[in-house]
């Protein structure tokens, strides 16, 4: 194969161990900063073009888009997709998964068990969204918001009423969700490729800090899942679409809740935790599914 790979930091542990995989396993891989790319939108001939070059003959693409450039992203990728290249993951799938309203919507609609959470556009329903959370304490969370950058805590009614109208005074998006005290500043990372959970990996935050995210100081080990965790984590990545994803789970006194998808996980937590190669695994799955012109959507999402 000749694989593109959508991302702008080639130094990366999770992209240089996608090089590492592809090219061991004989294969040619290009990483392709996406947004130094630029598009050619015609009927007959869509072009995807990189420092003056066209991007033309690859077989599949990895897209590896930063929250940040989610829209360009997606928009490069579905050209990709256009062009009859087979993506990892699909651009209507990542779509959805970074939209994290329409994501937790879809999720329930298929009886996924996530925690209670509430959405408003007016802070003047901040006490009624609270209340339908479960009341304090709540986790206030940005919608934009990755890594565990804008999560917050509200540990009482009035300190959580105060973020909401904070958030909303200057015209940011956010939901308030149920905190589920039992987890313990933890969760559960489960790395799931196609239909499987091929690892999983308990994470627990930094001494005082609700956030169980590795980069703020967290840290990992192998776990054993449940069947039902194992159940949900593959089903939600089916919901969503995404051929590779991260899972985020919590342990809930009524079962396993999904926190959130990650259509780009982070490999080095989860393979120095569980010695499991990743890489390997997401390659092979290339090689047995890829197929010109395969993309569900065609771009048309």
């Amino acid at each position: 194969m000749k694989i593109a790979m959508m991302a702008r930091n080639p130094k990366l542990y999770s992209h240089q161990r996608l090089v590492e995989a592809a090219e061991a396993a004989g294969h040619e891989i290009d990483i392709i900063n996406t947004t130094q790319v630029y598009v050619n939108i015609t009927s007959h001939k869509p072009e995807l073009r990189y420092k003056g070059i066209s991007l033309e003959g690859y077989n599949a693409v990895i897209p590896r888009i930063g929250a940040s450039i989610t829209f360009y992203g997606l928009a490069v990728l579905r050209q990709f997709e256009m062009m009859g290249v087979w993506p990892l993951n699909e651009s209507v799938a990542i779509g959805r998964s970074r939209d994290k309203l329409r994501a937790l919507q879809l999720l329930a609609r298929k009886g996924i068990g996530l925690p209670v959470t509430a959405f408003a556009h007016s802070d003047d329903f901040a006490d009624e969204v609270i209340e339908i959370a479960g009341g304090a304490p709540v986790v206030i969370k940005l919608l934009e918001g990755t890594q565990g950058i804008g999560v917050v805590l509200g540990e009482t009614h009035n300190s959580a009423k105060s973020v909401i109208e904070a958030f909303r005074g200057v015209k940011v998006n956010i939901m308030v969700q149920e905190f589920i005290k039992e987890a313990g500043g933890s969760d559960i990372r489960c790395l799931v490729i196609g239909d499987k959970v091929i690892a999983a990996m308990k994470r627990q935050g930094a001494k005082g800090d609700f956030r169980s995210n590795l980069h703020r100081g967290g840290n990992a080990e192998v776990i054993k899942i449940a069947p039902e965790e194992r159940s949900t984590a593959t089903r939600a990545a089916s919901i969503m679409g995404l051929n590779v994803c991260g899972v985020d789970l919590l342990r809930s006194k009524h079962g396993p809740v999904v926190m959130e998808i990650n259509s780009s996980p982070g490999l080095e937590g989860i393979e120095k935790a569980t010695g499991i190669d990743v890489a390997k695994a997401i390659i092979k799955f290339m090689e047995k599914n890829m197929k010109p012109n395969k993309t569900k959507t065609r771009g048309r999402g």
